[in-house]
């Protein structure tokens, strides 16, 4: 049987269950924690930089959230062995400046955005490429699917049911700059390990 104090131990673990604290937290407090922590194209450019950070834990309502926390969960059970929790932060740190480069430098048509998804996507497509780098062929299934989805997704918009499920609009370039960034992040710390391994 596992027991709560097993999982605390476990950094990644833990790490998931912040994510998933912070986002039911700032669902309880609605509008008002939406509205300061939300990517806001203005507010960013007049220097509240911390929304390109803060977007990616407040949702658009009750569904929005289920289902990121539930994808959230999904993708740690299965990549979160794949790095150590040092390693998820570096490819998170990528993930999420990437999708801040995006959404200024290349979507200044993009007012707003919330939602964990953009980083969710650069989750999978790093792990996904780590398991695959250890010889597990499902790792090539799961980057394929995140990589076709991203393809998809830029081609012909949002997966149908999507927007109904999460309550909004989907701001599918999130995904797939979560994607590069995702794949960035694992590259470099490859680079990384063989500059150290020298």
């Amino acid at each position: 049987m596992i027991k709560l104090a097993d999982i605390a131990r476990q950094p990644v673990a833990t790490a998931t269950i912040l994510i998933a604290g912070f986002g039911l937290l700032f669902l309880t407090i609605g509008d008002p924690a939406r509205e300061l922590f939300q990517y806001d194209r203005e507010a960013v450019l007049a220097g509240e930089i911390w929304r390109l950070l803060t977007a990616h834990l407040v949702h658009l309502g009750a569904s929005h959230t289920a289902l990121n926390l539930f994808a959230l969960i999904l993708v740690f059970g299965l990549l979160g062995r794949e790095f150590t929790l040092g390693q998820w932060a570096w490819v998170s740190g990528f993930a999420v400046a990437t999708i801040a480069i995006g959404f200024v430098w290349l979507r200044p048509e993009l007012l707003w955005y919330v939602g964990l998804s953009g980083v969710l996507h650069g989750w999978l497509a790093a792990g996904a490429t780590q398991r695959l780098s250890r010889g597990h062929k499902d790792g090539l299934i799961l980057l394929a699917a995140v990589l076709l989805k991203g393809f998809y997704e830029q081609l012909v918009g949002p997966l149908p049911g999507s927007e109904l499920a999460s309550g909004g609009p989907v701001v599918v370039d999130a995904h797939w700059f979560g994607i590069v960034g995702g794949l960035i992040g694992v590259w470099s710390l490859r680079l990384h390990n063989r500059s150290t391994a020298v």
